[in-house]
């Protein structure tokens, strides 16, 4: 039997009726993601220095970014059962948004690295139940040939919201302060559940129907699946949290409070090429093979990660690294999902997406522990040289699948 990824055999689905792919769905997606984007953004951009600030390490710094998307993986597997239910998603989704920005707010009550840990697995639970019911909402309400645009323009969204984040923050730290900075990102995130609640509506006639008993997890994981997880939890347990990309940047430039400014400045810059790519990247996705590509994605990786490794500590080559690690995090977060999409049977697609989502947040747990580990015992280039030996494997198994 051949071992290549197959597209699964599709069953019949609720969809919108004939539609322009950018809709009211769409466009409420879109302007949710990229307020709460704002918000959160804005707090992670600053989290490495306000963890400096209360006297913890960057073993600290990743048990907290990875303990968080770990708990958030149990969320996500949740949350990809009630995406297969339609009018309870809707809701879900809704109070995740929510949820998530009160939990970014609270960071400002923080006195230890501990307390920022709590709030921010919390929030972190909240976000990863809300996406699998976004993401099927999402594919629900576009044609299907429009899947990778749809997810490569709500990606582009969202992270106009991660450029602006940093950008207030680097604005408002040195006039309120971290903590001030943290209350202020509350604002957009409550703006976003709004956004959601009142813009985005279950495709059809909105009621919550009867579904079929659960097909087990053999229907939801078929094996063409199988093999796409194994290649992207290869690559994610090398692929940290990218916060953490600032705090290598600002040690680099000397460790001083200009070089901390400036190395927000490079997570803008990586969040410019995340939002500019996320876009055309998804067209590409839908012309092409979108699993070569990321299969491609997955070698960019590889390639910025053996960068921050060697350490460069002038401007120029430092700009470049993140402006790959940004274009890595676009086909990502475009073209794992419409890969997904075409993987998945319809009636258990939302599952799929949670078991993808899932199998992320164990990668982000177990990349940004040990990176963090191993940066802190013993050195920054043994903690990167990791993460490209995990990215690399990740690139190869996923070039052999397809």
């Amino acid at each position: 039997m051949d071992g290549r990824l197959k597209p699964a055999p599709q069953r019949s689905e609720t969809r919108l009726a004939p539609t322009p792919w950018l809709n009211r769905n769409v466009a409420g997606m879109c302007l949710a993601s990229l307020l709460s984007d704002l918000g959160h953004e804005m707090a992670t951009a600053i989290l490495p220095l306000f963890i400096v600030t209360i006297g913890a390490s960057p073993a600290a710094l990743g048990v907290v970014e990875g303990a968080s998307d770990g708990a958030s993986t149990f969320a996500k597997v949740g949350g990809g059962r009630i995406a297969d239910q339609p009018g309870l998603r809707h809701r879900v989704a809704s109070l995740g948004y929510l949820l998530t920005a009160l939990a970014t707010g609270s960071f400002a009550l923080a006195q230890s690295w501990f307390e920022l840990l709590v709030a921010r697995t919390f929030g972190w639970m909240a976000r990863g139940a809300r996406g699998p019911c976004r993401d099927n909402l999402l594919v629900e309400s576009v044609p299907g040939e429009k899947v990778g645009t749809a997810f490569g323009f709500h990606r582009s969204a969202d992270t106009v919201g991660a450029i602006l984040g940093p950008l207030v923050a680097m604005l408002l730290m040195h006039r309120i302060g971290l903590r001030g900075v943290f209350v202020v990102s509350l604002f957009p995130g409550i703006l976003s559940a709004a956004a959601f609640f009142f813009m985005v509506r279950e495709p059809g006639d909105g009621r919550e129907h009867a579904r079929p008993p659960f097909p087990g997890w053999n229907a939801a994981v078929p094996p063409a699946f199988r093999r796409f997880l194994l290649a992207v939890g290869v690559f994610g347990v090398g692929d940290f949290a990218h916060s953490m990309l600032v705090l290598r940047a600002a040690d680099l430039m000397g460790g001083t409070a200009s070089a901390m400014s400036a190395a927000v400045a490079l997570y803008v810059v990586h969040n410019v090429a995340h939002a500019l790519l996320s876009y055309p990247l998804g067209i590409l996705g839908d012309r092409y093979q979108r699993r070569y590509l990321l299969a491609g994605s997955y070698a960019v990786d590889t390639v910025a990660t053996i960068g921050f490794a060697i350490g460069p500590r002038s401007l120029v080559p430092l700009v470049l690294l993140f402006v790959l690690e940004g274009t890595v995090m676009a086909a990502e977060e475009t073209l794992e999902s419409a890969v997904a999409t075409d993987l998945l049977p319809a009636d258990v697609r939302g599952t799929g997406f949670g078991i993808l989502a899932g199998t992320n947040g164990v990668g982000d747990l177990i990349s940004s522990i040990v990176v963090g580990l191993l940066w802190n015992n013993f050195s920054a280039q043994l903690a990167f040289a990791y993460g490209a030996s995990m990215s690399a494997l990740g690139s190869m198994m996923l070039f052999s699948a397809v």
